[in-house]
């Protein structure tokens, strides 16, 4: 799997994007439309004001734009009507909010992700894919549970695809996304104006990755997928402290103690997925252990060590001060 290559998936093909007018949903439209030639994307997402502001940016007759829940089956079932491939982004993301509203996650996240599916299935979609997270990893809060749940039902889905049926189903699983809404990184910035920052806890790791990297990878995962894979891409580490250090050099530092559902270091993949995942040179893919499922649908790789397992602390890869400085000097905001 090439993450640089540029074929045909989405040549003539209808796409569409759940919680399209987010930072990855917008990014990726940007993405297919600039370098592919795909017949329409479809941006579907409950939120009428951001798909006006989007509208006034893609300035594209391919585009259109649906408004619509994923907790609303018949409502996604009839945006699907036509489509040839789902990337499925809409959740509700924030920690502190998923744990305050917990009813309202689960419809969202495990609920509406049974809708996807089940309207992908009726509409004979070809190719769905999840965007899931680090957080689905042995999680600690709600947010996590009800992301790792939605993997479950993507991978889990194809069994229920007939035989007469085209519909393939997978998911890819990253780490944080730099500089999008709701990260630390606009955190910081804005409490750099008052001089502190504060941190939860100096040993805090994360993975991070770019937007444009997700994007690639994501795409690059929809042209390689068999239906029922988990794919992880190998993305480097970083301490929380040291990008505050970054931000702003010249602040103070305080240490206010781990927040309730938040780890320490986060995992993209664990020693039990090891058993049953191959490794490539810039990702891994978990395979699914169902009857759907066959050992010669992923050609290549290597098997992973014996409890082997993916954590932001123990990765080979950091980013360095150096490096973070160099990427914040020209990351854009979303």
């Amino acid at each position: 799997m090439n993450q640089n290559t540029q074929g045909d998936i989405f040549h003539n093909k209808t796409i569409l994007i759940t919680g399209g007018t987010g930072s990855f949903g917008q990014k990726f439209a940007k993405f297919v439309l600039e370098h592919y030639r795909p017949f329409s994307v479809r941006i579907f997402s409950r939120d009428e004001f951001k798909q006006f502001q989007m509208q006034q940016n893609f300035k594209d007759e391919r585009i259109n734009f649906f408004v619509g829940d994923v907790r609303d089956k018949e409502r996604l079932s009839r945006a699907m009507n036509g489509v040839d491939i789902v990337v499925h982004t809409a959740a509700l993301k924030q920690v502190p909010s998923c744990e305050y509203n917990p009813f309202e996650a689960v419809k969202t996240n495990i609920f509406g992700a049974q809708n996807v599916i089940e309207a992908a299935i009726d509409n004979n979609v070809e190719k769905v894919i999840n965007l899931s997270t680090d957080k689905s990893v042995n999680p600690v809060n709600l947010y996590g549970a009800t992301k790792l749940c939605a993997e479950k039902l993507f991978v889990q889905g194809n069994s229920y695809v007939g035989k007469n049926r085209r519909t393939k189903i997978s998911c890819v699983r990253y780490g944080n996304v730099m500089a999008s809404r709701g990260s630390v990184i606009p955190f910081f910035l804005e409490q750099k104006k008052t001089g502190v920052l504060t941190v939860t806890d100096a040993r805090m790791t994360r993975f991070w990755i770019t937007l444009d990297e997700a994007v690639k990878f994501v795409s690059a995962s929809l042209e390689a997928m068999n239906g029922g894979e988990v794919f992880v891409p190998k993305i480097p580490s970083m301490k929380i402290i040291d990008l505050a250090q970054v931000i702003a050099p010249k602040a103070k530092i305080k240490i206010v103690g781990i927040r309730p559902g938040e780890k320490l270091h986060e995992m993209l993949l664990q020693s039990d997925e090891a058993r049953h995942s191959k490794e490539f040179n810039n990702y891994f893919v978990i395979e699914p252990e169902f009857d759907f499922w066959s050992r010669g649908c992923l050609n290549g790789g290597a098997p992973l060590p014996q409890g082997f397992n993916f954590a932001s602390d123990t990765n080979k890869r950091w980013l360095t001060k150096e490096e973070l400085a160099g990427i914040l000097k020209n990351f854009e905001l979303k």
